[in-house]
């Protein structure tokens, strides 16, 4: 199955921070200033933000077309929509930031990890590709098995889609130990689909399963925030999240947790929709299977 890959609003802080690293150091300024202040970003012009950069026009187009875009213009646009989700979010719990800082109290707590792991779902379903999505369900729905890894907390989102799958008759397995998933992937066939999640889409162990079922003739699925991973490379259709990455205590790891997740409930859903019947009579009889009536007294 070729890769499937159309436009999409993006998540414009997502694709500079993935992107970051391979930045000139010209770029990284343009980067530097739209991740301290979006909101401004939003509204300067290429000029205003080639001088406050201290470089040129030239380089600030450069820049949009690495992140992603043709026109300044349109990673304006996406920015804008962007910063007015997170207004929204940040309102909503009345909180200024959704980065938890070391000082904070609980009341803080709760509020900022609701607002980042909402942004992280209204990001994920804003930059979603629906025909990429569309195609992993096609895909799930018509294997013979279907194989799942994911490394941490990646790991806790496989089990969530396995079990899930599994509920409705799939024949779905999740590997807790790379070794296994290894030999699990290489003897995989055209008729089995393989799941990988991973966050940066880097993790080694992640990567090489994903490899060895495309090599294996699997259809290949990845779930990771960086279209231009190796695990991404590595699939034949992408399930990109836009989960926020925030420091000093990485409070953006939940929000990918969380991003991943809603992925995952989608291919559920999907995988479900289309055949309603089966997957019905498979959720009575397995909610039959586990219920449980207290003895009489």
């Amino acid at each position: 199955m070729p890769n499937q890959q159309r436009s999409t609003t993006r998540s414009v802080l997502t694709e500079a921070r993935a992107r970051y690293d391979d930045l000139r150091p010209s770029e990284r300024r343009i980067a530097d200033a739209l991740l301290a202040d979006p909101e401004t970003f939003a509204t300067r012009s290429i000029g205003e933000i080639a001088e406050r950069a201290s470089t040129s026009t030239t380089t600030v187009v450069r820049f949009t077309r690495t992140v992603g875009y043709e026109r300044f213009r349109d990673l304006r646009r996406d920015l804008t929509e962007q910063n007015l989700r997170q207004r929204l979010a940040l309102a909503a719990v009345d909180v200024t930031s959704p980065d938890v800082s070391p000082g904070d109290g609980m009341d803080d707590i709760v509020a900022k990890v609701a607002a980042n792991e909402s942004l992280s779902i209204a990001d994920t379903a804003a930059t979603i590709d629906v025909d990429a999505l569309t195609a992993a369900v096609a895909a799930i729905a018509s294997a013979r098995r279907v194989d799942l890894f994911g490394v941490g907390a990646s790991g806790i989102v496989a089990v969530d889609l396995q079990r899930k799958l599994s509920r409705i008759g799939r024949v779905a397995l999740e590997w807790p130990e790379p070794h296994a998933a290894w030999t699990a992937a290489a003897v995989l066939d055209a008729a089995s689909v393989a799941i990988a999640v991973s966050h940066s889409g880097a993790t080694d162990e992640t990567v090489r399963f994903l490899r060895l079922a495309r090599a294996s003739g699997a259809t290949t699925i990845a779930i990771t925030n960086h279209a231009d991973s190796p695990l991404a490379h590595a699939a034949d259709v992408v399930l990109r999240t836009a989960a926020r990455e925030s420091t000093p205590l990485r409070s953006g790891a939940l929000g990918s947790r969380i991003a991943q997740l809603m992925i995952g409930d989608c291919l559920y859903i999907g995988v479900v929709q289309l055949d309603a019947d089966g997957a019905a009579d498979a959720l009575r009889r397995t909610h039959a299977a586990v219920d449980r009536t207290l003895p009489d007294a």
